[in-house]
């Protein structure tokens, strides 16, 4: 529940941080938000920030961002993720962006429901297995 209640917070904090350099306040709806789980997509995006919706039935790629920060709260299913240790075979795929295929070292951790992970810029990640699918709200901080 502490958990649920510091995530919460978090994702509120985030929508401030967009509210407060925007005319207004950042309103997404409950339709928007469940589509954004079920199928991946941007919830708000702004120059310093971008919260998604993402969903996975499989393993990913390992990933580094140069400049951003992620934060993931996991909504529903499972998955093992590494973080840490040495990309393999990374290549950039666009500014910032480098994608590998394996990590050398790192930290195994199994996500399930209710689990946040943050993962700062600079650090290998990966969705190394998906036992059947797994949703989750992901929060990118963008370092300028």
């Amino acid at each position: 529940m502490k958990l649920l209640l510091a995530f919460t917070g978090l994702f509120a904090a985030a929508f401030l941080l967009v509210a407060a350099d925007a005319p207004g306040v950042v309103f997404v709806s409950h339709d928007k938000v469940a589509t954004a789980l079920a199928k991946g997509g941007p919830i708000v995006t702004a120059p310093d920030l971008l919260i998604s919706g993402s969903f996975r039935d499989k393993a990913g790629q390992v990933e580094v961002h140069d400049i951003q920060t992620d934060t993931m709260y996991i909504i529903d299913g499972s998955a093992t993720f590494v973080t840490g240790g040495t990309m393999i075979g990374g290549k950039v795929t666009e500014p910032g962006q480098h994608l590998g295929t394996d990590i050398k070292g790192g930290q195994t951790h199994h996500l399930t429901k209710g689990d946040v992970i943050v993962i700062p810029a600079g650090t290998p990640h990966w969705f190394k297995e998906v036992p059947k699918t797994v949703s989750y709200y992901v929060v990118k901080v963008i370092k300028k």
